[in-house]
């Protein structure tokens, strides 16, 4: 678990820089590839998707 949340720590603040930068390039889509699989098989994977669908719900209902 330690080497699984410092791994998903480092690539994300990696993504952060890489959006920062400006530029996205083919290496920095797959660092943020890689860490959306990293976040995904972590322990916060069900509060990102609960937090998405609160989003989406919220989104559906706005009348535009």
């Amino acid at each position: 678990m330690v080497i699984s949340l410092s791994v998903a720590v480092l690539l994300l603040v990696l993504a952060w820089i890489f959006m920062r930068s400006g530029g996205l390039k083919f290496s920095h889509a797959l660092i943020c590839v890689l860490l959306g699989f990293q976040l995904a098989s972590s322990s916060v994977a069900a509060t990102i998707h609960e937090g998405l669908t609160a989003t989406a719900q919220v989104v559906s209902g706005i009348d535009p």
